[in-house]
């Protein structure tokens, strides 16, 4: 199994998200301080120039990779990435397990804010506490959409890929 977690910019609740799922950080220690959010890898620390990039996070206790991508405004990424994948799998026989989940609706407007102040205007010094109130308020639910999402990729489905809108976690 492949899991990409993605939104817009790709830089804080999908790494958020990833962490959680490669265990850096677990539920035995939210809520979380500052220096746990700011030390997670990528967070806050993503550019313009890696929107549309898969960023691997590692390889989850079961040797799954995380992956994570920007897609910008672009409601085409997954839709592409899907289609590839499918290709990719019927062209040379791959009996994989491709899992999209998206971790927008687990944004509150905190860390949208917080993301516009220090990644668009770089202005760290009013957007890295906007961040950091923004992770706190909705680390909990992300843990709970990574959980979500983990437990769909184990289902029985025949379906080779997955694609998670995850409506369910918004904030």
């Amino acid at each position: 199994m492949i899991f990409i977690y993605n939104d817009y910019g790709g830089t804080h609740t999908t790494s958020l998200a990833a962490a959680i799922h490669l265990q850096i950080i677990k539920p035995s220690s939210f809520p979380l301080t500052k220096e746990e959010i700011l030390s997670v890898p990528y967070f806050n620390k993503l550019t313009k120039k890696d929107f549309g990039k898969l960023i691997f996070h590692g390889k989850d206790h079961e040797g799954n990779p995380v992956y994570s991508i920007g897609r910008k405004s672009q409601k085409l990424v997954i839709p592409s990435l899907e289609s590839l994948g499918t290709m990719l799998f019927e062209h040379f026989q791959i009996d994989e397990r491709l899992v999209f989940s998206n971790t927008s609706p687990t944004v509150p407007m905190l860390l949208s804010m917080g993301g516009f102040f220090s990644r668009g205007l770089h202005l760290d010094s009013i957007g890295v506490p906007l961040l950091v109130k923004g992770a706190k308020q909705c680390v909990g639910n992300i843990y709970d959409l990574v959980e979500s999402t983990k437990q769909v990729a184990h289902t029985t489905t025949t379906d080779k890929i997955i694609v998670l809108d995850n409506s369910q976690f918004q904030t």
